[in-house]
């Protein structure tokens, strides 16, 4: 019998909560660092030099694909020992282009899972990244018809979440962020005065990692292994 009754807000995550995301961004990377073939830096520097240059094209530019896409050039031109040229750029893009064409992977149980949450409970989607990109994704996952709202924002920080929690007057002491992120969803949903499930997932992308906060006084912290054991709590 699940833990919490009927009618719980449900704020859901998307990449990596609900369908495979990251894994074709590390997949794009590893044909990158190959491509570039250094002979002076390792893989590992190689993937901490384009760590740095994330950060910086996302302080600019946002995140989604053509943040990522930008990022990856721009890496290329700083490592690149030989001259970049434009038949390099375009291969580099490619690299990029690659995760596009990929079809959505929900993640085990999440089809059903959800299906079964939507019926009990308020469902809202809170994702962050370009507007059009997410979108598609949710269009293309059959899943759009479960929730009661989407929200698709530039960062989720405490304020985004305290913005979401009076935009759609949610009572913090019945609503929840779940999502697989330490840094985007859990931590700062608590800060926020929400109550948070770590959903773990294997391949949460490295710029997402952070050391999970305590649930303050008087909110809930479950972690879980798998979307279907949602069913169990709620």
């Amino acid at each position: 019998m699940p833990q919490f009754a009927p009618g719980q807000t449900l704020l859901i995550d998307a990449d990596d909560t609900l369908w495979e995301n990251n894994v074709y961004f590390e997949r794009a990377i590893a044909a990158f660092i190959g491509y570039l073939n250094h002979k002076e830096y390792s893989s590992t520097e190689i993937r901490n030099t384009l760590n740095a240059v994330e950060r910086e094209t996302i302080l600019a530019h946002g995140y989604g694909l053509t943040s990522f896409t930008r990022s990856l050039v721009t890496c290329f031109e700083r490592l690149s020992p030989e001259p970049v040229t434009e038949e390099k750029t375009a291969q580099i893009v490619g690299f990029a282009r690659s995760i596009a064409e990929q079809e959505i992977e929900l993640l085990p149980g999440v089809a059903e899972t959800l299906t079964e949450l939507a019926a009990r409970h308020h469902l809202i989607l809170m994702t962050k990244g370009d507007k059009a990109e997410q979108a598609d994704k949710l269009a293309r996952s059959g899943l759009a018809e479960l929730f009661a709202a989407v929200e698709i924002v530039a960062e989720k920080d405490p304020a985004t979440y305290r913005d979401v929690i009076h935009r759609h007057e949610l009572t913090p002491h019945t609503s929840w962020m779940i999502g697989n992120s330490p840094r985007s969803d859990i931590n700062p949903a608590l800060a926020a005065g929400l109550h948070a499930v770590f959903l773990f997932h294997k391949d949460t992308w490295v710029l997402e990692h952070a050391t999970i906060d305590p649930a303050p006084d008087g909110q809930h912290l479950i972690e879980l292994d798998s979307f279907a054991k949602l069913n169990g709590i709620f």
